[in-house]
């Protein structure tokens, strides 16, 4: 049907342009057709003369024939009234027979203008036809656009409805997982105060015994001591040497034990004597502690006395397949770990100025982004864009714990102070604190804004922001107890030993140090071409906290000296390209910087 109105409207156009062409042309055209009509008539009016005239001089001829003597000179005049009839006549024919030239021509012309317009006629009908063909095309175009819109606009509809049916449902499982967690928080603190009670219990029924075994010793001691015993001057006893310079009783572990001979002191009874070192060897009680056994951990040096600014590069190498983004040393500087993007931990030996590889921790999902060891070096903590933190053995490469529950990136995770307990900050904006025996995530904050950087102390959890915050947090109320407002993007954070002062790094390209005593910006610190690369770009303090080092995005190794605020030393002929992060060892003999390429770079002052 409608292609039949189609047909009928192309038929209608083509019939009403047609007319308006015969309008056009016939008005062109009028003049001619008149002044050819005037000529035909013009020449039949001369054909009738002609035969009249020609039928009158037969008559004439014939009447002079008869009668040639009569009326002469009538017939003289009336010959020269033809002449000049038949010259007029000739003129006008003549005139005429070249207007009918002329008017011929103009009709060849005009034919010619007519197949000339016939033939764009045609053109342009032949362009019609093509016209109407790609506007039926597109029609059956537009009606499957059309309805391939209809059936997105009912998918959309549908994925709407299920989205609002799934943000339902999360809402309720959001609701029940708060629920479960804060039911599991309470069974959690129920069965810790009942294991704490039971512990309660068992230690006296132990302080019970262990009075009961030592009443019983100290008798049978007594009695013992009641019978006279022969005494050979020439045995040895074997005697505990006690360590005077503590009030405990306890034995010196760098004292061995030694035989003496028997020689009673004056003043004090064998028995006293014995019985002394007796009360005291089952009046010590072993201390427990989380963590390893001492053959695996490294002794952690105290405050570093000698700090050596770096000059050279001692070691260049390669440290990843790819990016290079975490770097730390280990308690006692022996170890050093980076983390890169090619999903693994290297753990690397310091050897004489090198970086000798020892292994690599596997079982990341994706790109490290900040690595920590325990203090004791046991443990090393990482973590990881594939939204969880990982916990590895440094003696076996075991991965032991998995912390999943972030819903985004993990920017970094911190150890607490105990060593029981880890701190994560994420870019879904929240911080988890995990409590690393009972493998759960004991608290959750909000925190606003996404965490780049953590740093702990005994009770407080501070961390930077890409709100440009630094924010305060109370372990114990789960609440921020302070906030402080800087300049730029917060990309690093940063204690000295005594944790008394805060270091932090921000993409105004300004390092400064924070008195947390006064909670207020005590230096700041900025140099010619220092800038920093990235969001999680990473600056340190020097152990002794004198010196700050920094990475910029050219390449360069910045170290500034706290004490006069100026910058002490530049280093940049080793990198290709921005330093993501820097760590000084403990023992303050050297500074590793690790780069977005695959490079990492150990400096010193040898």
């Amino acid at each position: 049907m409608a292609e039949r109105r189609l047909e009928c409207s192309w038929k209608r156009h083509v019939v009403e342009q047609l007319k308006q062409r015969d309008r056009v042309q016939r008005h062109a055209f009028e003049e001619i057709i008149h002044q050819y009509n005037r000529l035909l008539e013009k020449s039949d009016l001369q054909t009738v003369l002609s035969e009249r005239y020609q039928s009158d001089k037969y008559d004439l001829q014939n009447r002079h024939d008869s009668s040639p003597g009569l009326d002469l000179s009538r017939n003289d005049s009336l010959q020269q009234e033809m002449a000049q009839m038949r010259i007029r006549h000739q003129e006008e024919l003549t005139e005429l027979h070249k207007k009918r030239g002329e008017l011929a021509q103009s009709v060849i012309e005009l034919n010619h203008q007519i197949q000339q317009k016939d033939k764009e006629i045609q053109s342009n009908e032949a362009k019609m036809e093509e016209y109407q063909r790609q506007i039926a095309e597109l029609e059956g175009e537009c009606r499957e656009l059309r309805g391939k819109l209809q059936d997105l606009e009912q998918a959309n509809q549908t994925l709407k409805d299920e989205y609002d049916a799934l943000q339902i449902t999360f809402g309720a499982l959001e609701e029940k997982l708060r629920r479960t967690t804060d039911d599991n928080q309470e069974l959690v603190s129920r069965w810790m105060a009942e294991k704490s009670q039971e512990a309660n219990k068992l230690n006296a029924e132990n302080e019970k015994d262990c009075k009961r075994r030592q009443a019983k010793l100290q008798k049978e001691l007594a009695e013992a001591a009641k019978e006279p015993l022969p005494l050979d001057p020439d045995d040895d006893i074997e005697v505990l040497a006690e360590d005077s310079g503590k009030g405990t009783g306890e034995t010196s572990p760098n004292r061995p034990l030694s035989r003496t001979p028997s020689k009673r002191v004056s003043g004090q009874s064998p028995q006293s004597s014995l019985l002394g070192s007796i009360s005291n060897i089952f009046g010590r009680r072993p201390g427990n502690s989380y963590g390893s056994s001492p053959e695996c951990t490294e002794t952690p040096s105290g405050v570093c006395a000698d700090v050596r600014v770096p000059a050279t590069a001692l070691h260049v190498f390669e440290a990843h397949d790819g990016e290079v983004n975490a770097v730390r040393f280990s308690p006692g500087s022996r170890l050093l770990a980076t983390g890169g993007m090619d999903r693994r931990v290297k753990l690397w030996e310091v050897v004489s100025g090198r970086c000798e590889p020892k292994g690599a921790l596997t079982g990341s999902n994706a790109g490290i982004t900040s690595i920590e060891f325990d203090s004791a070096g046991s443990y090393l903590l990482a973590a990881s864009n594939d939204f969880a933190s990982r916990i590895w053995t440094v003696d076996d490469f075991r991965l032991r714990h998995t912390l999943t529950g972030h819903s985004g990136k993990v920017l970094a995770a911190r150890f607490l102070l105990d060593n029981a307990r880890i701190v994560s900050g994420s870019y879904d904006r929240t911080l988890k604190l995990w409590d690393l025996r009972s493998k759960v995530c004991m608290k959750t904050v909000f925190a606003g804004s996404s965490c780049n950087d953590i740093v702990c102390t005994e009770q407080c959890v501070m961390s930077g922001h890409f709100d440009k915050r630094v924010r305060f947090w109370d372990i114990r109320a789960e609440s921020i107890v302070r906030e402080l407002e800087l300049m730029g993007r917060v990309t690093s954070l940063d204690l000295n030993h005594d944790r008394t002062e805060l270091l932090t790094c921000s993409r105004d390209d300004l390092v400064k140090i924070i008195d947390l005593r006064s909670n207020a910006v005590r230096q700041t610190f900025s140099a010619q071409g220092f800038k920093c690369g990235a969001d999680w770009t990473r600056v340190t303090f020097s152990p002794d906290g004198s010196y700050v080092a920094g990475g910029s995005a050219d390449g360069a190794l910045y170290i500034w000296n706290v004490l006069t605020g100026k910058l002490e030393r530049t280093l940049d002929k080793n990198h290709s390209s921005a330093i993501n992060s820097v760590s000084w060892s403990p023992s303050g003999a050297y500074v590793v910087s690790v780069e977005k390429g695959c490079k990492a770079v150990l400096w010193s002052d040898m």
